[in-house]
C-alpha cells in the first residue's frame, strides 16, 4: 500500500490538507496557552495603592444657578461624580469638597498701580469652582496612576453627572504617605 494515493491521501484515509489545517489550529492553541503575550493585568512590583487627593479648577463653568447641579446630579460636598482622564472612563470619584472662587478684575488707579477688586457686574453665567476629588492610586515612579492614565499636573479631567458634563484642570496632587 502506497503512503500517498492518486487523490492526495495519506494511507487511503487522510487527506493531506486536512491533516495541515489541523497541525495549524493545534499550533495556534497550544501558543496560546504556552506564550499568553505580556497584555494582561500583571502586578508591578514596587507599586503601592494609597488614597491621593486632587484639586482641580473650573474656569468659566457656564451655569445659570451652581446649586442646580447638586438637585439629582449628587455633585455636592460627600457625593461622587463619574469622571473621564483622556477620553477613558474612570469611574466614580468622590467629591471631597467644593469652593466657589469669587470673580475678581483689576482694576488700573489713577497713581499707574492696579488693584484686584471684586468683579460689581451681575447676573453674569459663568463661575468658577475650585474642587477636591479623593480617590485611591496607584503609586508608581512616575506618579500616581487612575484607572490607566498618570495624574500630572495640568491635565484635564473631564466630570460628569446627570445634568452636567464639563472639564477642569488638575492643579495639585496630594498622597497621603500615612496611608
Amino acid at each position: 500500500m502506497a503512503i500517498l494515493d492518486s487523490k492526495g491521501r495519506l494511507f487511503g484515509k487522510f487527506n493531506i490538507l486536512d491533516i495541515g489545517a489541523l497541525l495549524v489550529i493545534l499550533l495556534v492553541i497550544g501558543g496560546i496557552f504556552l506564550f499568553p503575550g505580556t497584555t494582561g493585568s500583571v502586578a508591578q512590583v514596587g507599586t503601592t495603592t494609597k488614597p491621593i487627593e486632587v484639586d482641580l479648577v473650573v474656569r468659566g463653568l457656564k451655569v445659570k444657578d451652581i446649586d442646580r447641579l447638586s438637585e439629582q446630579g449628587k455633585f455636592e460636598k460627600g457625593g461622587k461624580t463619574n469622571v473621564i482622564i483622556r477620553n477613558q472612563p474612570y469611574g466614580q470619584i468622590p467629591i471631597k469638597s467644593i469652593e466657589v472662587l469669587p470673580r475678581k478684575i483689576i482694576v488700573t488707579q489713577p497713581d499707574g498701580t492696579v488693584k484686584l477688586i471684586p468683579d460689581p457686574r451681575e447676573n453674569m453665567f459663568s463661575t468658577d469652582i475650585l474642587l477636591t476629588l479623593a480617590g485611591k492610586a496607584t503609586i508608581t515612579d512616575g506618579g500616581p496612576v487612575l484607572g490607566n492614565s498618570k495624574v500630572k499636573i495640568g491635565m484635564p479631567f473631564e466630570l460628569e453627572g446627570f445634568n452636567y458634563n464639563f472639564r477642569g484642570s488638575v492643579i495639585d496632587i496630594r498622597i497621603d504617605e500615612q496611608a
